[in-house]
């Protein structure tokens, strides 16, 4: 496989965002596009973009959820729980902006 094949397998991959469909209290669902996973304090949480219609997010608004998997079926739909704690929630909020902060300092050294 040549250089440019791998490149443009990367570009395909990285347009394409896995989503998840939420259904809220109010019985609305949402699309989410699902940014990362992350371990804070020995639990695993996941960041959301709610989507528009149209695939996009106009307000820039994140959604932070517990998440779990079934490690003896892994074909089995993730958990997602609410974070009630305020400050289990502001340290998930902390380990987000961290992500973010990296992933700007990788795409700053990448180019």
């Amino acid at each position: 496989m040549s250089k440019q094949d791998k490149n443009n397998i990367s570009e395909e991959t990285e347009k394409e965002e896995m989503t998840v469909d939420l259904e809220l209290d109010d019985g609305t669902k949402v699309t989410c596009a699902v940014v990362t996973i992350l371990t804070v304090a020995g639990k695993d949480y996941i960041a959301l973009l709610p989507l528009t219609d149209n695939g996009d997010n106009t307000d820039g608004e994140v959604w932070f959820y517990r998440y779990s998997e079934n490690p003896k079926d892994p074909n089995e739909e993730p958990e997602l729980g609410y974070i009630e704690d305020d400050e289990e929630y502001e340290a998930v909020a902390d380990a987000f902006d961290e992500f973010l902060d990296n992933a700007e300092f990788d795409e700053l050294v990448e180019e």
